[in-house]
């Protein structure tokens, strides 16, 4: 096997192929929020509480702004030119306006007979700033302020744009910033500078961020390399990898290992008996329950509420096995048929899965990957010792983690056990700016923190201290827990005597 794991075979996406097509993956974008969905004909769509059918959208560009008409329909917003500051008339400044609420002449009961008559939201806004009475004694940027304000409540506007790591990070650190555990955007960038992630490297990636590293990962590899992860539980969580949409030839050169067979890895125990005695034990009480369980796509609709999945028979299914486990005499022979073919089908997956992990444990014993990345809820540190071992000398490394102290103590204890250089412990601090014209300022609201990253390179490892940090490894590898560092428990003893 090939140690650079480079797929020849894997083709990037054409860069001429920006068109929305009915199945893709797409980014809904309103003014800063943002939504992960299926493009699928005849399915409702919420978002933003706007409900409407993306059906018209498939055939236009990424990046249209589109416009909800009535019944859920879109269509293409047309630009109009917007009047120039010297047609416009504007105060000088704000100091004679009272808000009393008296301002404004149309009622709620007006404009919800203009919603009903089915004139547009630009329209609306257009009436509410001619009913203003105050609307014209404002500054220019004040009325600025006011229309833009009026065309977010009033104006049903979506753009559609191409899923990418910088949106799907965006939009998750926005929305549900604990399924990536709390990394910032500009932190996942530095993480991809420092591992040095290219195409043709091959990979190691342990991460519990719903599949957002994973797939940043493989956007910057384009399909040529090897990327192997690292999952704990059952099987791997890559609801935000699938939000990415990467074609089936981005797939050939991913692989999947258990952390729990890492040990077994390390030490010389792993074999292909124990993949294959597991996958027998898990069919058989599959199959004496009568019920075929699938843990894994349960855990992935629970790791990522935001991305919508395509509807698929699974509901059904479960209505039938409930049927078939509360009566079993009274099986029809469709009911009996469908549940062993389902069976069959899971078979088959668990032995392709099974083919794919003894796969990545072979390019993990050549013990010469490009670079890795840990970004984890778990300790980084029994993690970074033991996966360190798969790194080849002269790589990049690069740990994530939320909190500071984890990271002190795992640098603690590279500095003891050596075979890295050039460590590195940073915090990335990023504030936002509003930029328009003779006003442009920092935000008031800036994000207080995006997590921590220790970073450095591997090189060749004595061999009485890799002995004595291997056995250190392995054996805090699989309670994820780490001992006091030896400086610390000196320093503690000369205070007790």
């Amino acid at each position: 096997m090939d140690g650079s794991g480079e797929q020849p075979s894997a083709q990037p996406p054409h860069p001429a192929d920006h068109r929305i097509r009915d199945g893709d993956f797409v980014v809904l974008k309103r003014e800063d929020v943002f939504k992960a969905v299926q493009v699928q004909r005849r399915k409702k769509v919420t978002f933003e509480k706007q409900w409407f059918y993306l059906d018209n959208a498939i055939g236009h560009s990424y990046g249209t702004t589109f416009e909800v008409t009535g019944g859920g329909c879109l269509q293409p917003k047309k630009k109009k030119e917007e009047p120039t500051s010297e047609t416009k008339e504007a105060g000088t400044d704000n100091r004679n306006i009272i808000d009393d609420g008296k301002s404004q002449k149309l009622t709620q009961d007006d404009i919800k007979a203009l919603k009903d008559k089915g004139i547009k939201g630009e329209e609306i806004v257009q009436q509410l700033i001619e009913n203003s009475t105050t609307f014209r004694d404002k500054t220019e940027f004040a009325q600025d302020k006011y229309i833009k304000k009026k065309k977010k409540k009033y104006e049903a506007i979506v753009t559609i744009l191409k899923p990418s790591t910088r949106i799907l990070s965006i939009m998750y650190y926005a929305r549900e910033p604990g399924k990536i555990n709390h990394m910032r955007y500009d932190t996942l960038a530095q993480m991809l500078t420092l591992g040095n992630i290219r195409a043709g490297n091959k990979m190691i990636v342990m991460e519990t961020c719903s599949g957002l590293v994973l797939g940043a990962v493989m956007e910057r590899m384009g399909g040529f390399g090897s990327i192997i992860q690292l999952y704990p539980g059952d099987g791997p969580v890559r609801a935000a990898t699938a939000c990415f949409g990467f074609p089936k030839s981005f797939l050939s050169g991913l692989y999947e290992f258990p952390l729990s067979k890492v040990d077994s890895l390390l030490n010389g125990t792993f074999s292909a008996e124990i993949l294959s005695s597991e996958a027998k034990d898990s069919a058989c009480v599959s199959g004496s329950n009568g019920v075929v369980e699938d843990k894994q796509a349960p855990e992935q609709d629970a790791e990522d509420p935001m991305a919508e999945a395509p509807e698929s028979s699974s509901s059904g299914e479960h209505e039938t096995v409930e049927v078939v486990a509360q009566d079993p005499e009274y099986k029809e022979p469709k009911e009996r048929g469908s549940r062993k073919d389902h069976i069959q089908e899971k078979q088959r997956r668990q032995e392709e899965q099974r083919k794919r992990q003894l796969e990545a444990a072979a390019l993990l014993s050549e013990r010469n990957a490009d670079g890795l990345i840990v970004a984890s809820r778990f300790h980084p540190t029994p993690l970074l010792l033991a996966l360190l071992e798969f790194v080849a000398p002269s790589r990049p490394f690069v740990v994530y983690c939320q909190y500071k102290e984890p990271l002190l103590e795992c640098y603690t204890k590279l500095r003891e056990r050596g075979g890295v250089i050039n460590l590195r412990l940073s915090e990335t601090w990023l504030r936002n700016y509003q930029v328009l014209p003779d006003r442009s300022h920092p935000k008031l609201l800036m994000s207080g923190g995006g997590g921590y990253l220790l970073s450095g390179f591997t090189v060749v490892l004595d061999t009485l201290r890799a002995d004595t940090g291997l056995r250190c490894s392995t054996s805090t590898l699989e309670s994820l827990k780490t001992e006091e560092p030896v400086a610390k428990k000196q320093k503690c003893t000369e205070s007790d005597s």
